[in-house]
């Protein structure tokens, strides 16, 4: 491997690559040992020093970081705590008759040395998530956090480095040049939680040495409202869903598509909730958090400026502050095809309403997009639900609720296509992590052995017969 040797990670790289396997052999109680330092950190060690830090990066809320970062840690934690042993066991399979006298079994071992690239909206939940699984299938990891959110980065170094070596478990912080680099080295497995547009850059990277990859990517998430819902509720949780950190989800919904008979309702549904959540002035609500940084408030003021210029209607919001990073939360209609609103991911709070007149328009406008990572569906409809089921493709779908299917360890989650390749959360982490190793074991004669060379026309015979019966 002389061609890594001016890798500036390559000698991390190298220590976690031969410290693999003693890691892979723990036993079920050596990983539950770890897991458990794990969750004590985060619950109870660093637990306000956590909430400090998204409350620096993100001005996240306390209750949103109990419920969006540390709850779903811990939850992820206990869930997997719970299921390792079983996970870990061998899976025994049937063996056919053809094979008479052997057995059959799956075993899931480590990938080995794997790579984790962690976004800045939900830092430790996105980070720490992945760990979780990386640890529970018996990896080592390097793990590269978002420079975005730096004190959420730093905070994770002292976590990690305090309860592992780093030929077990490192962070590495940087820009992406970092990421550049570590793209670079031949990892077993990748992890990569971004947009589409670099998760493309990390597949490439990771075909170089055909390395697995998780990505979980974004996209468009479409919500369908019908007439039939209850237009009140679907207003409540998807002002809730959408203006959860300030939009800045890659599950948010990103776009409405609603029955046009019910548009006026809705909307004002709409703006008795989000003065329920926020007041009159979300920038002085402790409970709105702010954008990132200023180059996705530029991103997200510019389309903005766009909408207006093709005279949109906005129906709430759009009030901006530079020096605060403050989107007011917004939701916008009559907006013409080529609004960037409606071709770009938002990733924002701001929420654009599209009008059908029929169930089919809504679809047909969803599947001439690339597929979603999330989908939800408003309606009483049964007949309905199942047409949008039916005729969409989406990495996930909530019916008559947004977001919380993210929070179910029992569900995969993940994308298709352009919204992501690969699964996690449980056991789906867990085998994103694992190799299944098949396993065959021969205890006696095999009948197989009756068709070596040299072939006569008996064994011939027996190969027809093996053909129609077995």
């Amino acid at each position: 491997m002389t061609e890594f040797s001016n890798n500036p990670y390559y000698d991390l790289f190298s220590k976690q690559s031969l410290n693999q396997f003693a890691i892979g052999n723990r036993s079920y109680k050596e990983r539950l040992n770890t897991l458990n330092k794990l969750q004590k950190a985060i619950e109870v060690t660093y637990r306000t020093q956590i909430q400090e830090a998204l409350q620096k990066d993100l001005g996240k809320p306390v209750v949103e970081t109990e419920l969006t970062e540390i709850y779903a840690i811990i939850g992820d934690l206990k869930y997997t705590k719970k299921h390792l042993h079983q996970w870990m066991r061998k899976q025994n399979v049937e063996t056919p008759l053809s094979l008479l006298g052997s057995s059959s079994y799956i075993t899931y071992e480590p990938k080995g040395v794997c790579l984790i690239i962690s976004p800045w909206n939900f830092p430790f939940n996105l980070t720490f998530g992945p760990l979780i699984s990386a640890i529970a299938a018996g990896n080592t990891a390097i793990i590269k956090p978002s420079e975005m959110t730096p004190n959420s980065a730093d905070l994770m170094a002292k976590i990690v480095s305090d309860i592992f070596a780093e030929d077990e478990v490192a962070v590495l912080q940087g820009d992406v040049e970092v990421s550049t680099q570590l793209l670079k080295l031949p990892f077993n497995h990748i992890f990569f939680t971004g947009s589409p547009k670099v998760g493309k850059i990390v597949m490439e990277a990771a075909s170089k040495h055909l390395a697995s990859v998780t990505l979980e990517l974004g996209g468009k998430s479409p919500t369908i409202v019908d007439k039939t819902a209850n237009i009140d509720k679907a207003a409540k949780k998807i002002m809730w869903a959408k203006f959860l950190n300030c939009g800045q989800i890659c599950v948010s919904p990103d776009y409405v598509l609603i029955d046009d008979s019910v548009k006026a309702e809705f909307i004002t549904s709409c703006k008795k909730w989000l003065q329920t959540f926020y007041n009159d002035q979300a920038k002085s609500s402790d409970s709105y958090g702010k954008i990132v940084t200023d180059k996705h408030f530029e991103r997200l003021s510019a389309y903005l400026d766009n909408a207006k210029s093709l005279q949109a209607t906005i129906e709430v919001g759009g009030q901006t502050d530079s020096a605060s990073k403050y989107i007011e939360p917004t939701i916008i209609s009559d907006l013409k095809p080529e609004a960037i609103v409606l071709e770009e991911e938002i990733f924002g709070p701001i929420l654009p309403i599209v009008t059908y007149e029929s169930l089919d328009m809504a679809i047909t406008y969803i599947n001439s997009k690339p597929r979603p990572l999330a989908l939800y569906i408003y309606s009483k409809s049964k007949s309905n639900t199942n047409k949008i089921l039916n005729s969409t493709r989406a990495g996930g779908t909530c019916i008559n609720n947004s977001v919380l299917h993210y929070a179910n360890h029992n569900l995969p989650f993940g994308g298709v296509n352009n919204s992501g390749i690969g699964k996690s959360h449980g056991f789906y982490g867990f085998k994103a992590f694992s190799n299944e190793r098949a396993v065959m074991k021969q205890h006696t004669f095999g009948v197989t052995e009756l068709l070596f060379p040299p072939y006569t026309n008996m064994k011939e015979k027996l190969a027809r017969l093996t053909i129609k019966w077995f």
